[in-house]
């Protein structure tokens, strides 16, 4: 046998161990639940893959919320598109980012109103999936209590998924989760003076 033939046939049997393994996983991945999400992490892209999730949500026919817990444009590119989509409920809550506000009592009742809004949304079974975008910054500057977030997240309507986005989240929150990604910071071009870009950025 030629040496092509003989790598050939090695990966086709590391495929077929390959194969097995994943068939085994997958035929024993049997419950269907909706799934707690946690994205974090000093990287980009945390909010960009719930939005992403969001979209596919809507793909399937899930009704969507989305509230945002920091952020106050309302002219970003995903608003723009998703928000105008049949199905989709989005709240653009926040004040604006803390250094920008430079008021913590302000800061503290935005999230909290936030948090009355996604509240209702993880009561509601008709809806699918809830975003919660950069919600960690709430725990991170103590404007809203984790444990009682927690609590209201363990009594959601058992076929609703919920993705929480931000940096630094807390120990407890990742401990609750069924996935957490966190997005590390490599090279950012903010750092090389490009300002944020419309349809990269926001």
């Amino acid at each position: 046998m030629s040496g092509d033939k003989q790598r050939d046939a090695r990966h086709v049997a590391r495929m077929q161990r390959k194969k097995s393994i994943v068939d085994q996983k997958v035929a024993a991945a049997s419950d269907e639940r909706g799934v707690l999400l946690v994205n974090t992490g000093n990287g980009k892209g945390k909010s960009s893959a719930a939005f992403g999730v969001a979209a596919r949500a809507l793909g399937h026919g899930l009704q969507v919320a989305v509230v945002q817990f920091v952020k106050s444009r309302s002219d970003t590119g995903e608003e723009a598109v998703l928000g105008k989509l049949p199905g989709m409920r989005w709240h653009v809550m926040g004040e604006g980012f803390t250094w920008e506000t430079q008021d913590p009592d302000r800061d503290a009742a935005a999230a909290r109103a936030a948090w009355a809004v996604a509240a209702g949304y993880l009561r509601d079974p008709a809806i699918g999936l809830v975003v919660l975008d950069e919600m960690t910054y709430a725990f991170k500057y103590q404007w809203l209590e984790l444990d009682p977030v927690l609590a209201a997240f363990a009594a959601r309507p058992p076929r609703q998924h919920v993705i929480v986005t931000g940096r630094a989240a807390p120990d407890a929150l990742i401990a609750a989760a069924d996935t957490v990604t966190e997005m590390t910071l490599v090279k950012h071009a903010f750092k090389a003076g490009v300002k944020a870009m419309p349809g990269m950025e926001f």
